[in-house]
């Protein structure tokens, strides 16, 4: 079992990768990510992880993972080394979680949905849809660093990181430029194990991200608001942070986000023709310009062109 306390093993060079998770097949808008993550890689001359990200178990679909596998693999997308499932990392996010446990840095925490947002309306404050619903502290301790439980002692609760005031996180996106969150004001302490046992996102992503050396995390500007979370967690394991690059998300004609829950279709396969024009859509919204678009290209060719392009992109500028 690997042990946070210490660094993991050094990885050379750039390590990049796409994690989808398996709640349904890959659509336009995730195509994107995975399009711009894998050039990334290839531009650099890099290595190209898949993982898939199954802690969420209630959302996810059987079979989709291997779905998901199909679809990279009819759009050229190979990846360099074993897929890695969340599912199986389970003893390293709960070796993290004990470690930050000795560090006297989380709480059990048996706040609902609705006891928080009743409580931040008691305060004054209504939040924002689609936004951030900052927790109001209610669960915490009154002094930071002094509580340490036994976390499989106690059920039906949250364990939430606790977070120093006035804790600002700064970093320096490849597209979007400098950004700054004060996660104290604009998140508050997070959940890193759900009142169901499971695992977030916000942990297991930073241990994964460590235990395969990854250099350079690509994804959709909808995650964004999760880096300074991510980096402090680094920080406090004594992970080295990733560079960060953002892409501009797919909308659809509601300028909502292009998902699975509003029902994207999923990207074709068996049609040569309808992959290729998925791929140049991907790549225009990418800023990829003058890319081959005749008939007779093969998807192999395409994308040699687009990794070229990549390089001198006009998402860059």
């Amino acid at each position: 079992m690997p042990n946070p306390k210490n660094s993991p093993p050094p990885h050379k060079g750039y390590r990049g990768r796409f994690a989808p998770s398996p709640t349904g097949p890959l659509h336009a808008g995730s195509l994107v990510a995975a399009l711009g993550s894998w050039l990334d890689a290839r531009a650099n001359q890099g290595k190209w992880l898949l993982r898939i990200e199954d802690i969420d178990t209630p959302r996810c679909v059987a079979g989709a993972d291997q779905e998901i596998m199909h679809q990279l693999m009819a759009y050229g997308l190979r990846w360099d080394e074993d897929v890695s499932w969340q599912s199986k990392h389970l003893d390293h996010y709960q070796s993290a979680l004990e470690r930050l446990n000795e560090l006297h840095l989380i709480y059990p925490c048996t706040c609902s949905r609705q006891t928080i947002l009743e409580e931040l309306e008691a305060r004054g404050t209504t939040p924002v849809r689609n936004q951030e619903i900052v927790y109001p502290g209610t669960c915490r301790p009154q002094e930071i660093g002094t509580v340490q439980k036994d976390i499989d002692l106690i059920t039906n609760a949250a364990w939430r990181l606790e977070l120093p005031p006035k804790l600002i996180m700064d970093f320096d996106d490849l597209i979007m430029g400098h950004q700054s969150q004060n996660l104290s004001h604009e998140v508050g302490d997070f959940v890193l194990r759900r009142r169901d046992g499971l695992f977030t996102y916000q942990l297991a992503v930073v241990i994964d991200d460590a235990q395969q050396g990854i250099t350079h995390v690509v994804r959709g500007q909808d995650l964004a608001s999760n880096t300074g979370r991510q980096m402090h967690l680094q920080n406090i394991l004594g992970y080295k942070h990733p560079q960060y690059l953002h892409l501009p998300l797919v909308l659809d004609v509601h300028g909502e986000k292009l998902s699975k829950q509003t029902l994207a279709t999923a990207i074709p396969t068996e049609d040569p023709r309808a992959v290729l024009a998925q791929l140049r859509k991907a790549g225009i919204h990418l800023g990829l310009r003058n890319l081959p678009d005749g008939e007779n290209i093969s998807v192999a060719q395409w994308l040699l062109a687009a990794t070229q392009a990549w390089k001198n992109s006009s998402i860059f500028s």
